[in-house]
């Protein structure tokens, strides 16, 4: 159960936010503050935007807007996260004060060749900086805090406030990515979940969540208009007699109107005997202690807890562990440093120590169980690990599941294995992975317990989100008091009313690429796709600048188009249509646009390959005059 106690207060380091001890917010005259039964049938919602949706990147984009003046009114937008899974940013706005919750990143899609990641457009944020009175990070996954590294800067380094593991993954992140950047960070440590602060206008509060990743909090921002409740990522873990471990009816007692913000990656979950940790843990322990060979455990970096369970468990039974992976080792540290990992320091051994023990005896716990290239799991089964090499009678175990668009590639990956293993486990054989994300039937008993009076179903595709409110319509939850939103909604409530702004600010892809970071557009983008669709063919045409003939013969190079080799005729064809070219837009006794010849060479080359292929290259003529 919940409980709402007021405890001790935060202590801020460096900044200007003050933390109140059992803060409560005035009520507004107008505001039910009892415990509500039910949306109240006086509040009006009027109807949806029909300003476009983005399909792709082609498509056409929402009008672009800053954030207009906020007067007296509870605004909410989406800057990331209610279109895709991940790039999750929320802005809060009430009587000109800002408050920030989450900064992810999104991994690229298929069609975005070269890009690292995808961060949140804050350009709607600009010029109000000095407005933000914080940033709240529910927990430390990188679809919540992977963009922070880059936008706190942009920002100015408004205070960020989160519990240890997530602010010390945060400070971690910052380093990776500027050495001394850290050293700028204003922080609030949320010491409990009882703890209870001010952010400017807002009264902000806590409460307890169930996620995959420790130190996951679930968040309540108080205004006269609005309580705003938002768990983050969060599921209802039961035990083994289906016992929730966390409940949230307390929540219900929260100053109405009440909006609920529930993440809704599950909706299209529905297994009310899924498995608990408690199976899932008895399942690894037993692999574990039984393994012939080498236990080889793919799992994210970020399943600190699952880890740390292993980690004691090995040590129980004298098994040595190693781990393997950047993120792992870093996010272990961090943990040890905090005490949330305990284990005498000769339990865990370097990687290349592992040939000193016996096969049997070893437990490597490594990152790349999404079949990235070059992971460890990926490395190790294409044999180019230095110190790991899989045995037959090893046993390897995939304790994750595959992150929506990684399909294709977790699949590649276990076949690969199948293929040098005979013990290869995961989730479609035994119980050894349980997702830290809600059920559809999560999702409906979080309504029943908290009895909001708004749905708002973010951290999603459009499809899971709809889907969401589907669920809420099954338990009788009023339709016209569901919203769902697109990145770039501004949705307001004042005086117990809902209403959506017609228009949406700008929350066009920023895109990643190295060092650079929103100079790769789609022009950039769309010639990329045209290269790793129908790939590049040069020619090479060397002028004799007085003669204006051609020096030799046009050279021609292709790069995923064909393999020239193999085609002298088509090669030779093109380039007689070069000279043809050339002899025609030039003459000895008058001066030469090379661009306009560079040009005709393009589209006369494009238009003849394309007939005798029906692939359109991209066509780089270079014209060199000599």
């Amino acid at each position: 159960m919940i409980t709402q106690k007021n405890g001790s207060e935060l202590r801020p380091h460096k900044t200007s936010a003050t933390p109140v001890k059992g803060m409560a917010l005035p009520t507004n005259p107008s505001t039910p503050a009892a415990k509500h039964a039910g949306p109240k049938k006086n509040y009006s919602s009027p109807s949806r935007s029909s300003a476009p949706r983005r399909e792709g990147l082609s498509a056409p984009q929402h009008k672009k807007t800053a954030l207009p003046e906020n007067k007296d009114v509870l605004r909410i937008t989406p800057l990331g996260g209610n279109e895709e899974v991940g790039r999750n940013m929320t802005i809060f706005e009430y009587d000109g004060d800002i408050v920030i919750l989450d900064m992810g990143m999104q991994f690229p899609e298929e069609d975005m060749p070269g890009i690292d990641y995808i961060i949140p457009n804050i350009s709607c944020l600009k010029g109000k900086e000095k407005n933000i009175r914080g940033v709240i990070l529910s927990h430390g996954h990188l679809d919540h805090i992977g963009a922070a590294p880059l936008l706190l800067k942009q920002l100015g380094y408004p205070p960020i406030i989160g519990r240890d593991m997530t602010i010390a993954m945060v400070k971690k992140k910052l380093e990776d990515f500027e050495k001394g950047s850290a050293e700028n960070l204003k922080t609030i440590r949320i010491n409990q979940v009882s703890d209870k602060i001010r952010l400017g206008k807002f009264a902000v509060e806590f409460f307890d969540v169930e996620h995959s990743i420790m130190d996951a909090v679930g968040v309540i921002l108080k205004t006269p208009h609005g309580t705003v409740i938002h768990p983050g990522d969060w599921t209802m873990e039961k035990d083994a007699s289906g016992k929730s471990l966390v409940t949230y009816t307390e929540l219900s007692k929260l100053p109405s109107p009440k909006i609920i913000m529930l993440e809704s990656l599950g909706a299209i979950v529905t297994n009310p005997n899924r498995t608990t940790e408690e199976t899932m843990y008895r399942n690894l322990d037993k692999l574990v202690s039984e393994a012939a060979g080498k236990i080889i455990i793919g799992t994210f970096s970020s399943q600190i807890k699952r880890i740390g369970h292993i980690l004691e468990y090995a040590e129980s039974i004298g098994k040595k562990v190693a781990l393997d992976g950047y993120s792992m080792k870093m996010n272990v540290e961090i943990a040890k440093e905090l005490g949330y990992i305990k284990m005498h320091k000769e339990t865990l051994i370097p990687v290349a120590d592992i040939h000193n023990y016996p096969d049997n005896k070893i437990v490597i716990i490594c990152t790349g169980a999404q079949g990235e290239g070059n992971a460890v799991l990926s490395r190790i089964v294409n044999d180019e690990h230095r110190f790991i090499q899989i045995q037959k009678k090893d046993t390897i175990i995939f304790s994750s599941s595959a992150i929506p668009g990684n399909e294709r590639t977790v699949q590649r990956l276990k076949d690969n294995l199948y293929r040098k293993c005979d013990n290869v486990i995961h989730s479609d054989i035994m119980d050894v992975h349980v997702s830290g994300h809600c059920s559809a039937q999560d999702i409906q008993e979080m309504l029943r317990q908290v009895q909001p009076d708004f749905f708002l179903p973010v951290y999603g595709n459009h499809y899971m989100l709809k889907e969401a409110e589907k669920l809420a319509q099954r338990i009788n939850f009023r339709k016209d008091h569901i919203f769902v939103l697109d990145n770039g909604s501004q949705l307001e409530f004042k005086n117990n009313e809902a209403k959506l702004l017609p228009k949406k600010v700008d929350t066009s892809y920023v895109m990643v690429d190295g060092l650079g970071v929103g100079d790769i557009g789609q022009v950039v983008l769309r010639d990329r796709q045209l290269l790793s669709q129908d790939g590049m063919f040069v020619i090479t045409v060397i002028i004799d600048s007085k003669t204006k003939k051609i020096i030799g013969k046009p050279q021609v190079t292709s790069r995923g188009f064909i393999f020239v080799k193999e085609n002298f005729d088509l090669v030779n064809a093109t380039k007689k249509k070069v000279e043809e070219i050339v002899a025609k837009k030039t003459s000895i006794d008058t001066a030469i646009n090379w661009e306009y010849v560079r040009n005709n060479i393009r589209e006369t080359v494009g238009s003849f390959l394309y007939s005798k292929t029906e692939r359109r290259p991209m066509i780089l003529p270079v014209v060199i005059e000599v």
